[in-house]
């Protein structure tokens, strides 16, 4: 069932009585006489556009983060703080985590109100305060402030998430 509680067909299982004629694919049956097989097709997921419609719709586009395509934004809050920022990139990243840094010239605000409506799971802030303590600022999806986080405590806190949703 979907976000709306509709009826969606995934798996599906196709008689072919005719490809195996197409494709001249024979056998001999018992009787000594070539016979033409019948194919059966599986498909586990229907097709891939469907699945992809059906997971956006269900999760409205708030993946659960083991599946969101970013799994943490970064945003550095001046440009003195972009090095700071890619080395806690580069950090996560280490660990397998998917991670974006934002240094477009935009507002901190902007980025994080876009940020928020592509509904990224974590954006990690980059001032003086963490680029000196080498930590992170962290505001989650669903609201919760973690102010100047270790990268290793945000990195457990990520892989215990994403082992207990999936």
């Amino acid at each position: 069932k979907d976000a709306i509680g509709r009826q969606w067909q995934m798996s599906t299982l196709q008689l072919d009585l005719f490809m195996a004629k197409r494709l001249g694919l024979t056998y001999i049956d018992p009787n000594g006489k070539e016979a033409h097989p019948v194919i059966l097709h599986r498909g586990l997921t229907g097709s891939i556009e469907r699945t992809l419609g059906i997971l956006i719709e269900h999760y409205a586009g708030a993946f659960p983060l083991w599946l969101s395509p970013v799994q943490v934004a970064i945003i550095p809050i001046a440009e003195r703080h972009i090095e700071a920022a890619r080395k806690a990139a580069e950090h996560l990243q280490s660990k397998g985590f998917r991670v974006e840094i934002d240094d477009k010239n935009d507002t901190m605000q902007a980025k994080i109100r876009n940020l928020t409506l592509q509904k990224v799971p974590y954006l990690g802030i980059i001032g003086d305060r963490e680029a000196d303590s080498g930590g992170i600022s962290v505001r989650t999806r669903a609201g919760e402030l973690l102010n100047g986080v270790s990268l290793e405590h945000l990195a457990l806190r990520l892989k215990e998430e994403i082992e207990h949703n999936q």
